[in-house]
């Protein structure tokens, strides 16, 4: 008989892989992994250990880091092109309870919800409605720096990419008390610049609002409803929210918690960021749609926002210097850089010394912990998120992205050819 040969690319084995896990080995536990079922073309034949050693990684990492108390809970999603290929909870919602985390459990997001603010920008820069170069201050006229010149120069642009000239963190607390971000706007002036506007980063949270209210302003709509009915309703991230009020009444949500001296207490909720400061920090999601989120950002949802736009907000704006942050001591690290509402890092592969590129964000905010990022040029993203203050969060991403990489170097070496007879 003519022997059949078939090519099969690296990124179709690895998701073949991963989606035929579930018809071959589901987890005894009744809490199983959730992996997208699909039907595998015939010539591709992968081992059942290559289908199991990613998902029983996955699982001991965080299974270990809930044994040993160095988290509560937590929930994890990876994606490879346009697929979920991977969502599970672990730990407890709640330390003092028997419930556990799902991939449906709610999670507020802290900054990474700085991502959602520049995507909903950018909508409305598709829409006609607004531009990235537009001045602050021809929206919110109460907007004053010390110096009017620099005042007039102030775009969205600078606000996304934290480079307004204002000092690190200008008035979050004010705007974690729930001031009001008109009334924070005219504060401003009392400060110092560090800078031209454009010149230099410095992380905000209370000028990061002012997005937020700019959209406002050309939508005559509250902000909550503008995210609900662009982002969250097309994307179908049923269990997202921005209020306080749809978190404290989720019946599967993970709970806050503080370190004791012999494990974790929870806490209760607070309601930072839930007023004008939801663009910096007031959004609330389950691991579930924030990989319905990552699908998106990988490129797979043209009709919310087409993938030339998606370039812009990725694009570097400005460098963030030093090597103190964590992620600046990940493995390979390069450069970072800030473009609108994420992080744009450069990293490079060992022996080759080729460049990667990974978008990347973190999040803290009421003791909950989340980070996300996105891989270009592999059609990956990951996304994970805790309900407790923990210092595996600073390298979770690597960390799972080397333990995909492992599994998928493995298949490339075994599977660059498949043989039918």
């Amino acid at each position: 008989m003519k022997k059949i040969i078939a090519i099969v690319t690296p990124a179709m084995l690895f998701v073949a892989l991963i989606l035929s896990y579930a018809a071959t080995n589901q987890p005894e536990t009744s809490k199983e992994t959730k992996i997208v079922q699909e039907e595998l073309p015939t010539e591709i034949h992968i081992t059942d250990s290559h289908r199991k050693r990613l998902v029983d990684s996955i699982q001991a990492y965080f299974h270990k880091a809930v044994q040993q108390k160095q988290i509560v809970g937590a929930a994890v999603t990876i994606v490879k092109c346009d697929s979920v290929i991977y969502k599970q909870g672990y730990g407890k919602r709640n330390a003092s309870l028997m419930d556990e985390v799902d991939d449906q459990t709610v999670f507020r997001i802290g900054s990474v919800s700085k991502g959602f603010a520049s995507i909903l920008a950018g909508i409305h820069v598709e829409d006609g409605l607004i531009n990235w170069e537009d001045k602050v201050i021809d929206y919110i006229p109460d907007f004053q720096l010390r110096n009017q010149e620099q005042t007039n120069k102030v775009t969205l642009s600078h606000v996304l990419s934290h480079t307004t000239g204002l000092p690190y963190h200008s008035f979050t607390n004010l705007i974690e008390d729930g001031l009001p971000v008109m009334a924070i706007a005219s504060r401003f002036k009392s400060l110092a610049s560090i800078g031209q506007p454009g010149s230099v980063y410095s992380y905000q949270n209370a000028v990061y609002a002012l997005s937020g209210k700019i959209i406002e302003q050309v939508t005559g709509s509250p902000l909550q409803d503008i995210i609900q009915d662009r982002i969250f309703r097309p994307l179908n991230m049923s269990t997202a929210s921005t209020s306080y009020e749809a978190l404290k009444n989720s019946n599967n949500i993970a709970l806050p918690h503080k370190k004791i001296r012999h494990g974790w207490s929870p806490m209760t909720l607070n309601k930072k960021y839930f007023n004008d400061g939801i663009t910096a920090g007031g959004v609330n999601a389950s691991i579930s749609d924030m990989g319905k989120w990552l699908k998106f950002l990988l490129g797979n949802n043209p009709e919310v926002m087409m993938p030339n736009t998606l370039r812009d907000v990725f694009n570097p704006v400005i460098e963030v210097e030093g090597k103190s942050k964590y992620y600046q001591k990940w493995p390979g690290h390069s450069k970072s850089f800030y473009g609108l509402g994420w992080r744009v890092h450069s990293f490079t592969k060992p022996i080759t010394e080729e460049s990667r590129t990974v978008i990347h964000h973190g999040g803290s905010v009421n003791n909950y912990r989340s980070e996300i990022a996105i891989y270009p040029e592999e059609d990956l993203g990951i996304c994970v998120l805790f309900n407790s203050p923990n210092k595996i969060a600073k390298d979770c991403i690597p960390n799972i992205y080397k333990i995909i990489q492992d599994i998928k170097e493995s298949i490339d070496n075994e599977c660059s050819k498949v043989q039918i007879s």
